[in-house]
């Protein structure tokens, strides 16, 4: 990156309490096989019309946006980027099962308008009157990196100084028990504490709404830096290793200034092996930590993950229930973010303190 990109503000709505971040001293642990997220109020946010009228993961992104907003003293952005891996699903099942149910008449138009993936940028920018760049992306497991890579390269380019970055994915009964017969989920209660320890397939699912404000320039308020971001596909090690080796070359950073790595290890056993494979290879004795064990798992489990990474560096510390060791690691400075999906697709970003 020729810029650094600051992190105004960051807002989430998850399986842990919602537009706050209580799960930092104090996370909620599930036993449920699925865990809906926790909602706020939204009649705090939204009109009785709105309510009534959009899908339950447009309210959550509406409200996680103006919270975002709210607390950057950012009326409009330049530009509102969204990323999602499964859109409105529940709008999507609403209007399919009326076909079905009623032979293909009387169907709600509302439910079809609303069942498309981008229908959630598009809401927000109604609902704030922007008129400037939108996107979604929907690119697997690295969708929320692909939306930190439009903005960023759009910043490089200075089409924009400011974006509204989202990352949306619910997970409904329906959806969750198709993608449990295909082993994306552990069958039965599972410990989140524990989830290294179950030693099986599947993750902890979970839903997802966060909502970040991005800035070309620093400000009294401003969280930390975003320092870069890259997406790899089908990487070799030694391209993961030049990578890295970049990213620290690029910010005058050495291995040793990481204070952490926070990875996607979510407790199923395919996955997190990509992970006990390459990290003590790729970052040595550099602490790893975690966040899926908190918000569960989907395909933007990771805009959670920069959510988490952010709050830590802001507050001087990696709580212990985020830290592989156990131990809690106080005044990170920089935390390196490593993800993959399948071992197909894989991401880096890297987060400093101002």
């Amino acid at each position: 990156m020729n810029k650094n990109i600051y992190i105004q503000s960051a807002a989430q709505i998850s399986i842990q309490s919602p537009l706050c971040d209580d799960w930092f001293e104090q996370p909620t642990w599930h036993t449920e096989p699925q865990v809906r997220a926790v909602e706020p109020n939204f009649r705090d946010f939204l009109e009785a019309g709105e309510l009534r009228r959009i899908g339950r993961i447009q309210k959550r992104a509406l409200v996680t946006a103006l919270k975002a907003l709210s607390q950057s003293d950012l009326s409009m952005p330049d530009a509102i980027i969204t990323s999602t891996g499964l859109g409105c699903v529940e709008n999507t099942e609403k209007f399919l099962s009326a076909m079905v149910r009623e032979g293909e008449e009387y169907l709600q138009p509302t439910h079809f308008m609303q069942s498309t993936h981008n229908t959630i940028s598009s809401q927000i920018a109604v609902k704030l009157g922007c008129h400037g760049y939108n996107n979604t992306h929907v690119n697997d497991g690295v969708t929320f990196e692909s939306a930190l890579l439009d903005a960023v390269m759009n910043f490089e380019l200075g089409r924009f100084s400011s974006a509204l970055i989202t990352a949306n994915d619910e997970l409904t009964p329906a959806y969750f028990e198709l993608l449990g017969q295909i082993g994306y989920w552990k069958r039965g209660p599972h410990m989140q504490q524990t989830l290294l320890e179950a030693q099986s397939d599947g993750a902890f699912a979970g839903e997802v709404s966060a909502a970040f404000v991005l800035e070309n320039t620093p400000k009294p308020h401003t969280l930390c830096a975003l320092r870069a971001v890259e997406v790899l596909h089908a990487p070799k090690e030694q391209q993961l290793q030049r990578s890295i080796e970049r990213i620290l070359t690029d910010n005058n950073l050495r291995q040793s200034d990481i204070s952490a790595v926070m990875i996607g290890k979510s407790g199923d056993c395919s996955n997190d092996a990509v992970y006990n494979h390459l990290c003590p290879k790729l970052f040595g004795q550099t602490p790893l930590a975690w966040y899926k064990h908190i918000f569960g798992e989907s395909y933007t489990a990771s805009g959670l993950g920069m959510y988490a990474a952010v709050v830590c560096l802001n507050r001087g510390c990696i709580p212990a229930h985020l830290s592989l060791s156990g131990k809690a690691i106080e005044w990170p400075q920089n935390i390196l973010m490593y993800n993959h999906f399948k071992n197909r697709e894989h991401s880096l970003v890297l987060l400093s303190l101002c």
